[in-house]
């Protein structure tokens, strides 16, 4: 269970919905990876009922993002339910529910979109951004997620085989593996850390909707390409087999390409950046890439 000192509280405010209705906010929560909004609630002292009120929640809570901002309703206030009509951070038109998510190193904006099930050009315009999609980390954005698209949390999801078997080792192991290899096979170790919090926050257990495998993020089909080069099978499922296949694949990269494009190349394939340019996501995706190697190699890691 998280504790409270990880909640990014601010003083007491009145958060109004309607002249009907006030929900008393004491502070907003960032929501992280693998909490539930009853562990939420239970270390803010609040009852779970008033924090899936204040926030217009679906599924009686069920249904939270990563990187979301909940408000935390006062332990004390009142606990009514919010009228409709408002948009406070809950609810908006249609099949709609807008959730503020606060812009962190790595996100782009076709990246928040496909993790909150939202349009790339709903968050856009939502947000007002520029045509090139440019966001800035500390940025707070609007998601429009489509009620529809989410899946279906009433009941637990059975695992694939591949998720049922992916070890979860610490991030700080992750980041001494990649140092370790990225050394071995001549790839700066700051760039293959830095594509790899971008890619998956140094979790070997992510697996992406494209299915993308660990902290490098290697589709199967380019693991077996990488087993041709090194002249060995590789488990994408074992950390190691992982950074090896993504750590080969810069080094192929950064072999034949200028550094960005290179990095683009990881996110976008080489062949579409020759063929296409670099897409807008792509050029973010560069930028952070490169801003999360130049703050590496000032020392400054997350873990």
């Amino acid at each position: 269970m998280l504790a409270s000192p990880h909640s990014r509280l601010k003083s007491i405010t009145v958060l109004a919905v309607s002249p009907l209705a006030l929900t008393f906010v004491s502070g907003e929560y960032v929501v992280r990876p693998g909490d539930t909004a009853t562990e939420i609630a239970a270390d803010h002292d609040v009852s779970l009922a008033a924090l899936v009120a204040a926030n217009r929640l679906p599924a009686g809570g069920n249904l939270i993002f990563a990187g979301e901002t909940l408000a935390i309703p006062a332990a004390h206030g009142p606990r009514t339910q919010p009228a409709t009509g408002g948009r406070p951070n809950g609810v908006g038109p249609d099949d709609r529910r807008l959730v503020w998510h606060t812009v962190a190193p790595g996100d782009t904006v076709s990246q928040l979109a496909s993790r909150y099930h939202a349009w790339t050009d709903e968050v856009i315009a939502e947000n007002r951004l520029s045509g090139s999609a440019d966001i800035a980390v500390g940025q707070r954005l609007r998601i429009p997620v489509v009620l529809s698209a989410l899946p279906d949390r009433s009941a637990p999801r059975p695992a694939t085989d591949g998720e049922a078997r992916l070890p979860n080792p610490s991030q700080v192991t992750v980041r001494r593996v990649i140092e370790q290899i990225a050394s071995g096979y001549g790839v700066d170790p700051q760039l293959a850390l830095a594509v790899s919090w971008q890619e998956a926050g140094w979790q070997q257990d992510h697996i992406s909707s494209a299915k993308a495998i660990g902290a490098m993020q290697v589709l199967p089909s380019t693991g077996r390409w990488i087993e041709t080069v090194i002249g060995g099978g590789l488990d994408l499922r074992n950390l190691r087999d992982n950074v090896t296949a993504g750590v080969v694949l810069l080094r192929q990269l950064t072999e034949v390409a200028p550094l960005r494009t290179a990095v683009a190349g990881y996110y976008q394939g080489l062949a579409g950046v020759h063929e296409h340019g670099m897409y807008a996501d792509t050029r973010q995706y560069v930028r952070n890439v490169l801003a999360l190697k130049a703050q590496f190699e000032r020392g400054d890691y997350p873990y």
